[in-house]
């Protein structure tokens, strides 16, 4: 009798649960496919100002893809680089505006002139790297990793040469740069932070989930999304953080979270598998789900110029978003 009692309780709890999923779900004013011209994985998208962006992706061992958008995310076209030949997981703009790219097996495309032409280099380290930040105009810093239990930071300078490179014992999935010397590194149960350029970096508090991306949205506020579901925020600068999502919580959705992009201090979103986009209008206190346009894992998110928002990922899916 007693079991019986505890078993019914645990129902009661689940179906509480998913009629308080039904209740919050949110709709689309507009969900837009945009043509992608691919089926690969698009991993990251950047914007350098009102008309110019860029998406990156590919296929882990075959493909190196970059699209190119000339009137703010509306129109999109493919370039494919088999000399690199490798998925391109991150792309970033150094000070000086220069374009950088990182790959698996540790390769890297740079552009002068604004995405017009793209020069390859294969750096010497011939790591899975799967991030990229220049903070400076001459040097750089990638971090990446495999199985949960390799990962590397190798330092670049703008041509391609390796000038330090280390190994730890947890994957590493993400590095953001806040200036030349202030960064954050997030990955397998680990988020670390640097003040001098990424020479150290000194582990924070944290420590529950496979940290998958960060947004940093100033010095002292720091977001991140987790593989498990997880979201947590910092507004010391990665000294303490809250969680305001338990992805080890059963009596919520299970998500697996892959991007997290806050458009100011109230209002934020965080995609991952099968289509999820998840939203809060509270700083993070509530997360409510949208309704799914697509069944594609999504990878990566970012704010248009007009303030629309893309998503991309797996299977070349790409949309335009207005909420």
């Amino acid at each position: 009798m007693r079991l019986r009692t505890v078993f019914i309780c645990i129902i009661l709890l689940f179906a509480s649960g998913l009629s308080s999923c039904k209740k919050d779900l949110l709709h689309w004013k507009k969900d837009q496919q945009i043509d992608s011209h691919t089926t690969h994985t698009i991993d990251r998208i950047l914007f350098l100002n009102d008309t110019l962006g860029f998406a990156v992706g590919g296929l882990r061992f075959l493909y190196a893809d970059i699209l190119t958008t000339h009137d703010g995310g509306y129109t999109w076209s493919l370039e494919t680089y088999p000399e690199a030949g490798k998925e391109i997981y991150d792309i970033t703009a150094s000070p000086d505006g220069t374009l950088y790219t990182c790959s698996y097996d540790a390769k890297m495309l740079s552009s002068g002139d604004t995405g017009k032409t793209w020069q390859f280099r294969q750096l010497s380290s011939w790591q899975p790297y799967k991030s990229v930040a220049f903070p400076t105009s001459t040097h750089g810093l990638m971090v990446g990793g495999v199985s949960f239990d390799f990962g590397c930071t190798g330092h670049v300078g703008s041509d391609g040469n390796v000038t330090s490179y280390d190994s730890v014992g947890y994957e590493l999935n993400q590095i953001r740069m806040l200036d030349s010397q202030v960064g954050f590194v997030c990955g397998y149960g680990v988020i670390k932070k640097t003040t001098d350029g990424g020479n150290s970096w000194r582990f924070l508090n944290i420590n529950t989930d496979n940290f998958t991306a960060m947004d940093c949205r100033n010095p002292a506020c720091i977001w991140t999304c987790g593989y498990a579901g997880s979201i947590f925020k910092s507004t010391d600068g990665g000294e303490s953080w809250t969680r305001m999502r338990n992805g080890n919580d059963l009596t919520i959705p299970r998500y697996h979270l892959y991007d997290i992009l806050f458009t100011d201090d109230m209002n934020g979103y965080a995609v991952g598998e099968d289509g999820l986009v998840t939203y809060t209008d509270d700083g993070g206190q509530h997360w409510m789900e949208f309704d799914r346009f697509t069944k594609d894992h999504l990878r990566c998110i970012a704010r248009a110029p007009n303030g629309d928002l893309i998503v991309g990922g797996e299977n070349g899916a790409f949309y335009r978003l207005q909420r």
